[in-house]
């Protein structure tokens, strides 16, 4: 064998898996197809919400996790890397009460306030019900994680190849698979595949995964009329049945993006695209709803200071992950709109599926459709 593992997609799950691997003593090797930092997939851009509102206990499990890899990380790397402002939680309160009724069940601390409330303590927002609040969310430095997480992998010996795209995979064996780039051929035990948008490109003919589809996204950066506001992260759902929210494509989820203002987004809605012929221009129709949610929603911003932001969504239609191992062959998939937050325990999950140790069944590719 050339190495261990070869690590496919350098975004921030191939490199919390090299991270991971090279923590356990692998031998590891990233390729990444396009430049460090480059802002043609999924992982760029400042912050993520960092959010533990799930009412289902894998989930839960993960982001707990998640939390305490988050805080050894910046620990190592002396980087911040969690700004823990609390995230409100609003619309569909009856979903609400299931989250914080599994967060009873785990010591999570979270709690209800009326809208009153929410309106007096965060002025640039309106509310219509009852807000779930997570004292101990907010939001990861996103740009700042991937730094950390390579400084980490390359610390514990993994090397990043950036500007290597991989131009096939050629299962030998159980134990055996060999990497061919423009330059090279490297053979592995096991090849972790994290490539985003390019999954099914790279391995459908391969590997029986369920359905990704990939969406170009148009969230954007909304200026504050007052910067002497309090702004904490946001997820708000609509209200069923309730006929104000008709033109809402999707939940909404925000942040505020330190020096580029209140970031809010329709959730994996955008148009249906192949991630290598990307118009990257905002969807008008949906621009507008947008812009229209933050005239209603967000009246500490300037709804016409919009800012449009391009990324690409990869989902299931259930909106789970894929975690599961074929053969040599390790596949880590669907993570966009809510993966962010799981990376560091992602990139532990996709270490162990490299080992032998089965994924939980929820993420497991086998039986899906």
């Amino acid at each position: 064998m050339d190495v261990d593992v070869v690590v496919i997609g350098g975004g921030a799950m191939g490199s919390a898996a090299a991270w991971q691997l090279s923590l356990k003593g692998k031998s590891v090797r990233l390729f990444e197809q396009f430049d460090e930092g480059h802002h043609l997939g999924a992982s760029h851009g400042a912050t993520r919400n960092f959010n533990t509102a799930y009412p289902e206990d894998d989930y839960l499990s993960l982001v707990s996790e998640a939390r305490n890899l988050w805080d050894a990380l910046a620990e190592e790397t002396g980087t911040t890397l969690l700004d823990l402002v609390g995230l409100a939680n609003h619309g569909n309160v009856a979903r609400l009460r299931e989250v914080r009724s599994a967060h009873e069940l785990r010591g999570i601390d979270s709690y209800f306030i009326s809208a009153k409330e929410a309106q007096d303590r965060w002025q640039g927002m309106a509310f219509r019900g009852d807000v779930l609040f997570v004292p101990e969310a907010g939001r990861v430095r996103a740009a700042d994680a991937l730094k950390a997480l390579r400084a980490s992998a390359e610390a514990h010996g993994a090397r990043f190849e950036y500007s290597t795209p991989v131009r096939d995979i050629r299962v030998l064996g159980e134990d055996r698979a060999v990497v061919v780039t423009d330059t090279q051929e490297v053979t592995a035990q096991r090849v972790v595949i994290t490539a985003g948008a390019w999954t099914s490109k790279l391995i459908g003919a391969q590997v029986h995964l369920p359905r990704l589809v990939v969406t170009q996204e148009q969230p954007a950066h909304f200026t504050p009329i007052d910067g002497s506001l309090s702004w904490p992260s946001f997820n708000h759902a609509p209200d069923p049945g309730e006929p104000r929210d008709d033109y809402w494509y999707s939940p909404v989820y925000g942040m505020l993006t330190p020096g580029e203002g209140i970031k809010a987004g329709w959730h994996g809605v955008g148009p249906v695209m192949d991630p290598d012929a990307r118009t990257f221009t905002a969807e008008p129709v949906q621009f507008e709803a947008l812009r229209q949610y933050v005239r209603e929603w967000l009246p500490g911003v300037d709804a016409e200071s919009a800012v449009p932001i391009s990324c690409t969504y990869t989902t299931t239609e259930n909106e789970d992950f894929v975690l599961d191992r074929f053969g040599p062959l390790v596949v880590g998939a669907g993570f966009s709109g809510h993966g962010f937050k799981f990376t560091p325990a992602i990139g532990r999950v996709l270490a162990d599926l490299a080992d032998g140790v089965e994924a939980p069944r929820r993420f497991l590719a086998a039986g899906r459709s």
